[in-house]
């Protein structure tokens, strides 16, 4: 691995493992980014990364792109994934996950079929799972709840027809959740972790929630993005692997995890419609052994670190917000 190509390489899993990679030596990276891409996340390393401008959506920029980089690895984190857009944008949902997808494949193929391809698949996928399925792992059915987990199970079946059409070698975890910090707000944990860091300060009373009763297997993004890097390095082809912490916890533990490490009360909690989604998947556990057997990976953070690292960015972005 020599010469290493992100798409997304600006959000949130992208920025951690840029991160990742630089303390790798060898390593030249090139970021994949659009104009418009909000570069907070990757200010403190903008100047040791290679930025080229992409739109994974339109084929003859993708294959520019992947012409002139001429990469050893892709790593394909490049999606829409925010789920409830999944209800409301369901052409872009589909054109940024599955065909961006197949756009990078074609890519590969015609200019760099050597590649290694790492595709960022997702726990979405399986959808409705029932507790005598649980934990999850490979062989689970996929029973998809959301455009967004179709569009996920399309851009995993785009990638095994690459690898066994054409031979490309293609790699795939499904990622269970994960979080930490520089992850938007829009995600349950983040948005938990910024509205009690608005408590803290006086800036609101109230939090509103979407649905507490779910239950979710978290993993730190630091260890997630590391699963990715193993994953390309110790993995096989064209074997699709779950990627978990494989302990689960409900989501109403989480605020209630929050709410302790910032030593506050929070006595209005609101549920919030807009917050819920029209359906929603209830459990969703991992089962990540195989992976673990094949790459050697573990988690190194636990969820209470997670979550602290987490909240202490919420709280610094929130000041910075009531300073202007």
């Amino acid at each position: 691995m020599s010469r290493v190509l992100i798409t997304g390489a600006t959000g949130f899993a992208g920025s951690h493992l840029i991160d990742l990679l630089l303390q790798e030596k060898g390593i030249e990276v090139f970021g994949a980014r659009r104009h418009r891409s909000d570069l907070d996340n990757v200010e403190h390393v903008f100047d040791k990364v290679r930025w080229v401008i992409m739109e994974i959506t339109e084929q003859e920029s993708v294959s520019e792109v992947v012409k002139e980089v001429s990469p050893d690895v892709i790593f394909h984190l490049a999606a829409k994934s925010y789920v409830p857009d999944s209800w409301t944008c369901k052409e872009t949902v589909l054109s940024v996950n599955l065909g961006g997808t197949v756009n990078l494949l074609e890519a590969v193929r015609q200019h760099v079929p050597k590649c290694r391809v790492h595709i960022a698949c997702s726990s979405e996928q399986y959808g409705l799972v029932f507790p005598s399925e649980c934990p999850i792992d490979e062989s689970n059915p996929f029973r998809p709840r959301s455009i967004y987990a179709v569009s996920k199970i399309g851009a995993e079946a785009a990638g095994l027809h690459y690898f066994y059409s054409y031979g490309i070698n293609v790699l795939i975890t499904r990622a269970f959740n994960h979080t930490g910090p520089r992850r938007h707000e829009l995600f349950v944990c983040s948005t938990f972790a910024h509205q009690v860091a608005r408590v803290k300060l006086g800036l609101q009373k109230k939090i509103k929630v979407g649905n507490l009763e779910a239950y979710r297997d978290f993993t730190d993004v630091r260890d997630m993005v590391r699963a990715y890097y193993l994953c390309v390095m110790r993995g096989n082809a064209g074997t699709p692997y779950v990627v978990a912490s494989g302990k689960t916890v409900q989501v109403r533990e989480i605020l209630d995890l929050l709410v302790d490490i910032a030593g506050i009360k929070v006595d209005d909690i609101e549920e919030d419609p807009k917050r819920m989604r029209p359906s929603d998947v209830p459990l969703l556990h991992g089962d990540a052994s195989k992976f673990r057997r094949d790459t050697g990976w573990n988690p190194r953070f636990d969820l209470q670190q997670t979550l602290i690292d987490l909240y202490n960015w919420a709280l610094q972005r929130v000041r910075k917000e009531a300073a202007r």
